[in-house]
């Protein structure tokens, strides 16, 4: 069969997707930005390097405002949509914050417990929005209001993470200094990240979404 017949079926997906979605993936670049950043920071200790990573957040966060206001403006929602939306959270939001804050000085063992019950926090919640989202959005395009706060609230973790990083406490310098547990070290500004995680989890209260 001759390569343009075959053409066609290599380029369904990308033919699959909406204007909304390359927002969407523009927001899922500024994460993967933000973890190579932080690593980056981990190996040259520039500032700049901390705080470009911080900066991808609310990045991200722009992208992820834009692509659903793009998709209500062109009526255009899909199942793929969503589910993309959500991949590119758990890194923007999730993933990334998460190797901040390791960046950031909180490397220690119960430190790796609090950032990783954060991303899976993160991962369930977007989970259960998945499969809720029809039910919540009442038979419309648009859920009504989130149950446990959205994910992308982690933008205020990065955002005291930055402010730590300008002030120079960072590092063995981190507010609130560091616990020694048995097993390991915890830095107790962590704790904003397994408090984070929590509210997004829960089921108590409801946020409408605007």
């Amino acid at each position: 069969m001759p390569s343009s017949a075959r053409a066609p079926k290599h380029f369904s997906m990308i033919r699959g997707f909406h204007l909304a979605d390359f927002f969407t993936l523009a927001n899922a670049a500024c994460g993967v930005a933000g973890v190579f950043l932080a690593m980056l920071y981990l190996s040259s200790r520039e500032q700049v390097h901390f705080l470009a990573a911080a900066a991808m957040a609310p990045a991200a966060f722009l992208f992820d405002v834009l692509d659903g206001r793009i998709a209500r403006w062109r009526r255009q929602h899909s199942a793929l949509g969503r589910e993309l939306d959500s991949l590119a959270d758990v890194i923007s939001f999730g993933v990334a914050p998460a190797a901040l804050a390791f960046a950031a000085g909180m490397g220690g063992l119960w430190d790796w417990v609090a950032l990783i019950y954060f991303v899976c926090c993160g991962v369930s919640r977007l989970a259960r929005f998945n499969v809720t989202a029809e039910s919540l959005a009442e038979g419309g395009d648009k859920v009504k209001y989130f149950e446990g706060t959205p994910i992308p609230t982690s933008v205020l973790l990065t955002a005291i993470l930055a402010f730590a990083a300008w002030q120079g406490r960072i590092g063995n310098a981190l507010y609130w200094g560091e616990w020694q547990l048995p097993g390991g070290v915890l830095h107790p500004l962590s704790l904003l990240f397994v408090l984070s995680g929590s509210l997004m989890i829960s089921k108590t209260f409801r946020i409408p979404k605007v």
